[in-house]
């Protein structure tokens, strides 16, 4: 066979190409490196959470707009049921005012509270006198010693009468605040007295021993840590505690004698922290006598109508607790879930 010239034409060349142009290979297109693949699979990413991020703002700030627009009219709603839920009466009336529960500063029971509605009650030319209706186990002495301050100070200003009624119980504090009373009525097997004072706590020393934990205390000043739970008592600690809960008891003591005058008939267990049913209570000269709120209103103040002038917190109000509480957990949340950069 006689071999091919290089300078003759392929047999695969395109009409019209030069011999060149046919042997030349094509030229491919060039591929991305892993380098810059990984560039722009971070980018997406990276804007698929900004995306989302925004998208998770605008969501929480539509939220808190309509939150707070919602609170605002349920505060409002609030004011004005609590408004009319304060009967009012131009005509002459028996003004009530209920201490139910525990006394101290965080309930309805508090001495704000009670105190603004004897104001309210005492300021009123239509209301001939005030009946407080007790069902209460006591509570703080401080809070209750606010209320008697107030009871008879009020009193002497607009030379009003004040009657105690008592339901199931009229204990310890409470009491502390029936004796500034003009009179106290009492159901026969109402609960009455409690005329002590108490301060109570836990030790754990013992179980901790057992346990194997160690207490590390560290203060600056020596009484700093008294009746710590976690520590032995200490004796001269614990003494001065019984010192001043008696001092307290002492005040106690004295306000309700006070209070009661030459009805009470002392005996040694009248300051003993005991307490007594209506009928006892009455020999005892605790209370005057039995009687209910509408005997009161109709035989003693002469005005039966009873118009409730204590403030209470309406559910507009719990309403607003709750969802401000929602609110700030809500924005607790959103916060620990927004995407972090790093």
């Amino acid at each position: 066979m006689t071999p091919q010239d290089d300078s003759s034409p392929s047999p695969f060349a395109a009409a019209g190409d030069s011999p060149v142009q046919a042997a030349a290979p094509a030229t491919a297109a060039p591929r991305p490196g892993p380098a810059s693949t990984a560039l722009e699979g971070s980018l997406e990413r990276l804007a698929g959470e900004l995306l989302v991020e925004r998208r998770r703002e605008r969501r929480w700030r539509i939220f808190f707009r309509l939150g707070w627009l919602l609170l605002a009219f349920v505060v409002a709603w609030g004011l004005v049921s609590q408004r009319a839920h304060t009967s009012t009466s131009s005509k002459p009336h028996t003004a009530l005012i209920e201490v139910r529960g525990e006394i101290g500063p965080d309930g309805e029971a508090s001495a704000e509270n009670l105190v603004s509605a004897l104001k309210s009650a005492f300021e009123d030319p239509a209301a001939q006198a005030i009946v407080l209706r007790i069902n209460s186990p006591g509570g703080s002495p401080v809070q209750s010693g606010i209320v008697n301050d107030e009871i008879r100070r009020l009193k002497a200003l607009h030379e009003k009468k004040v009657y105690a009624v008592v339901e199931e119980m009229c204990a310890s504090g409470a009491y502390y605040i029936a004796v500034a009373a003009d009179e106290i009525f009492v159901d026969k097997a109402s609960l009455v007295g409690s005329i002590g004072v108490l301060m109570d706590g836990f030790g754990f020393t013992g179980a901790m021993q057992k346990l194997g934990i160690e207490r590390r205390l560290l203060t600056a000043g020596q009484n700093k840590g008294m009746l710590d739970p976690f520590s032995p008592q200490n004796e001269r600690q614990t003494a001065y505690a019984q010192a001043m809960i008696d001092q307290i008891h002492e005040q106690f003591i004295a306000v309700v004698r006070q209070g009661r005058g030459e009805r009470l008939k002392e005996t040694p267990e009248t300051f003993s922290g005991l307490f007594w049913n209506g009928e006892e209570a009455v020999r005892l000269g605790l209370v005057d006598r039995l009687g209910n709120l509408d005997f009161v209103a109709r035989e003693v103040v002469k005005a039966d109508e009873v118009v409730d002038y204590t403030p209470r917190g309406n559910l507009a109000e719990r309403l607003a607790k709750r969802f401000g509480a929602a609110i700030g957990q809500g924005a607790v949340k959103a916060l620990r879930e927004l995407p972090r950069l790093h």
